[in-house]
């Protein structure tokens, strides 16, 4: 087991995208500011996508010119098509993310195109970020299962593993978009891609939808991935995967790797901090555990006390 992990922070976009109520644009950024505060380095804010089909995204624009400038921290974007490209282009964001679904039926309902267009849009975006001096990234989304086609075989998330590698992506992500994975499971599908792609570092976005996300997230570390995807709270899932709940919380991640001795450079005592205040914005209790029983050893009764004051605890 490696003795350190990347954690990228996605509670500014994946966590807030569903979310029915506008979250302000100067609420987003002080999500962002306080993660960055709590020691997160690479911090997924925005996704370029319609604001039609996600509201909760409209003022990417304006966010990302909003953000604060530092040398050590790599803000993302998620891009699906050449347009959402261009915006994050023209802003001079540090990388940007794209998406590939592992299913036809869902890469339709995601992003409107069969596999193969998003693969070649993948390509003229990777290329063109390199010459822009962006890093680029891609995530193939429903990876261990898919609520319109179900059961989702090895060799096809393999097969479109092998195809987006040709662009050079800094990373390839296998994201349990669903939450339907099992241990067993990723670590089948991590050593199958690992075999055919094994000079490009591998990432896992987990959902905690089953509770099985964080067996999951051991279970990726144990077969070699060093990058791992969180959400402060725990909050978020895809608003066109139906019952896609449940991002794996930054806090119980933290938490869990800390005990285990892995380094994240991550202070858990502020990211409890704020899933606190998040929940003040969101006026609703967030699915971490860690932020309502506290961590072991008592470090900071005052969290505790806090949060008691915030909302009744049974």
């Amino acid at each position: 087991m490696t003795t350190n992990i990347e954690i990228v922070e996605v509670s500014a976009r994946d966590g807030l995208q569903s979310e029915k109520e506008f979250v302000a644009t100067a609420d987003k950024l002080a999500l962002i500011t306080r993660a960055i505060d709590a020691g997160l380095r690479r911090i997924e804010v925005t996704s370029f996508v319609n604001p039609k089909r996600v509201p909760q995204m409209a003022d990417a624009e304006e966010l990302v010119r909003m953000l604060p400038a530092h040398d050590d921290v790599r803000y993302t974007g998620l891009v699906l098509n050449y347009r959402g490209f261009e915006r994050a282009r023209a802003l001079e964001l540090d990388e940007i993310g794209c998406a590939v679904v592992a299913t036809e039926a869902f890469n339709k309902r995601n992003q409107g195109v069969e596999v193969a267009e998003t693969i070649k849009q993948w390509n003229q975006m990777a290329d063109d970020a390199h010459t822009a001096n962006m890093q680029a990234h891609i995530i193939i989304g429903a990876a261990f299962g898919c609520p319109f086609e179900g059961e989702v075989s090895t060799d096809q998330v393999v097969n479109i593993a092998k195809q987006v590698a040709k662009a050079g992506p800094s990373e390839i992500g296998l994201a349990d978009t669903i939450g339907v994975a099992v241990p067993k499971q990723i670590t089948e599908v991590i050593n199958a891609v690992k075999n055919e792609v094994p000079d490009i570092k591998l990432r896992c976005h987990l959902h905690n939808s089953r509770n099985t996300g964080f067996a999951n997230a051991i279970a990726a570390i144990d077969a070699g991935v060093e990058v791992l995807d969180a959400s402060i709270g725990g909050i978020g899932g895809c608003p066109f995967a139906p019952h896609a709940t449940g991002n794996i919380s930054t806090d119980d991640l933290v938490y869990m790797l800390d005990r285990s001795g892995i380094e994240t450079g991550v202070d858990l005592n502020k990211i409890i901090e704020t899933s606190l205040w998040l929940e003040t914005v969101l006026n609703k209790s967030v699915p971490a555990q860690v932020a309502k029983s506290g961590i072991f050893p008592p470090i900071n009764q005052e969290l505790r006390r806090a949060r008691n004051r915030i909302w009744i605890i049974d």
